[in-house]
C-alpha cells in the first residue's frame, strides 16, 4: 500500500513541477508582436536619422541616398528594415492598416493634404521624421502650425 501512495505522490510532484516551469511560456498578456513592431520602428527611425539634412528633390530616383521626396524616403528607410513599400506617398496611404491619430505610435506613416501627396514617419511625442524644402531630412513637430491643420490620415505598416 505504502509504495502505491509514494508512486502517486512522485507523480503528482512531476506533473506539478512540469506544470510550473511551464507556464512562463503561457504568461498571458505578452505582447511579443508590439515589442518587435517597436524594435523595427526604432531601427526605422535610427535608419531616416542618418541622413538628417539630405536635400530634398521633387521625384527624387528610388533607391538614391543623395536627394530624396518624401516617398522615397519613407520606401528607402523601411526597405532597409525589411518593410517594402510601394513608390509615391499616395500608394503609401493604402498599404497597412489605419490608425486614429490619438493612437499613433513609432514608425507609423503619417500623410498630409488631400488628395495625398506627403508622408512622414512618426517618431512619437508628437514628432515627425521627413523631407521636405529646403532644409531635406528633418524633424518637425506634428502637433504645430501648417502639419498640424493639414493632417490627413496615419498608416500603419509595422
Amino acid at each position: 500500500m505504502k509504495k502505491h501512495t509514494t508512486k502517486k505522490l512522485w507523480m503528482g510532484i512531476c506533473v506539478t513541477m512540469t506544470l510550473a516551469f511551464s507556464a512562463g511560456s503561457f504568461v498571458v498578456g505578452t505582447d511579443t508582436t508590439h515589442a518587435a513592431s517597436a524594435d523595427t520602428a526604432d531601427r526605422v527611425i535610427a535608419t531616416g536619422s542618418e541622413f538628417m539634412g539630405v536635400r530634398y528633390q521633387h521625384g527624387a530616383p528610388a533607391g538614391s541616398t543623395d536627394s530624396f521626396d518624401c516617398s522615397s524616403f519613407t520606401q528607402y528607410t523601411f526597405a532597409q528594415n525589411g518593410i517594402e513599400l510601394p513608390r509615391s506617398s499616395r500608394q503609401q496611404s493604402t498599404v497597412g492598416t489605419f490608425v486614429p491619430r490619438s493612437q499613433l505610435q513609432k514608425g507609423d506613416l503619417v500623410f498630409f493634404y488631400s488628395p495625398i501627396h506627403h508622408v512622414a514617419i512618426y517618431m512619437g511625442n508628437g514628432k515627425l521624421l521627413h523631407t521636405f524644402g529646403k532644409g531635406g531630412v528633418t524633424i518637425t513637430d506634428l502637433n504645430s502650425g501648417w502639419w498640424n491643420s493639414h493632417y490627413t490620415t496615419a498608416r500603419r505598416v509595422l
